[in-house]
């Protein structure tokens, strides 16, 4: 798979069934069903869970462009990172290095399977959205954690952490750097897009929640 776009159809695709396999191994309906039956009746329940399966073809359709823009912004972070350090590199092969690297993060799901169905199987909808396998949220029991604060703990976990050290590693063997050169680049200009995001997702839940 020399092509990015190779790449990111596949990255895509397999996003997509995890996804999926995800949701049938966790029950998720019943989850949803059991979190809104206080709130809801079930001829409402059934109706919303009707609506979101006949729409849910726009969420296939969503991956793939998020997977897009989502690559393509932090291989333009790198590519002019790398522009002001003087190595003069082709967007496409940057690009491709990222789509690589975002495969460590499918074994998120596929960690969160393996955990309720094997470790923690009584749980609930919350459970599942506020578990992150490997992460600082983990340490500290989300329940006593304010709304804003769960992103932050979430992305700092060991998955974000590999993500990193093989970008650095694959900057430095792209340029033909040390590989702590590589690391370099990529904690100066990638760690920093990160917090900035992570913050403005904080500042939005503060808001909003």
């Amino acid at each position: 798979m020399k092509s990015p776009f190779i790449k990111w159809l596949v990255l895509s695709i397999v996003t997509i069934l995890i996804a999926e396999i995800f949701k049938k191994a966790i029950h998720f309906d019943d989850l949803f069903y059991n979190s809104l039956s206080e709130q809801l009746t079930s001829q409402q329940i059934e109706n919303f869970l009707g609506f979101q399966k006949k729409w849910q073809w726009v969420g296939y359709v969503f991956i793939p462009v998020l997977m897009l823009i989502k690559t393509s912004i932090i291989a333009t972070i790198l590519y002019i990172s790398l522009f002001f350090s003087s190595k003069d590199l082709k967007f496409k092969n940057l690009w491709n290095i990222v789509l690589k690297a975002e495969f460590i993060f499918l074994l998120v799901p596929v960690f969160k399977i393996v955990w309720f169905c094997f470790f923690q199987t009584n749980y609930t909808l919350d459970d599942v959205q506020n578990f992150y396998p490997l992460s600082a949220l983990n340490i500290v029991e989300y329940k006593n954690l304010e709304t804003w604060f769960l992103y932050p703990f979430q992305t700092l976990n060991l998955f974000e952490l590999a993500y990193i050290i093989y970008l650095g590693y694959q900057v430095g063997k792209l340029t033909n750097i040390k590989p702590d050169h590589g690391l370099k680049i990529v904690v100066y200009s990638y760690v920093p897009a990160l917090l900035l995001w992570v913050v403005t997702i904080m500042f939005f839940t503060l808001n909003y929640s």
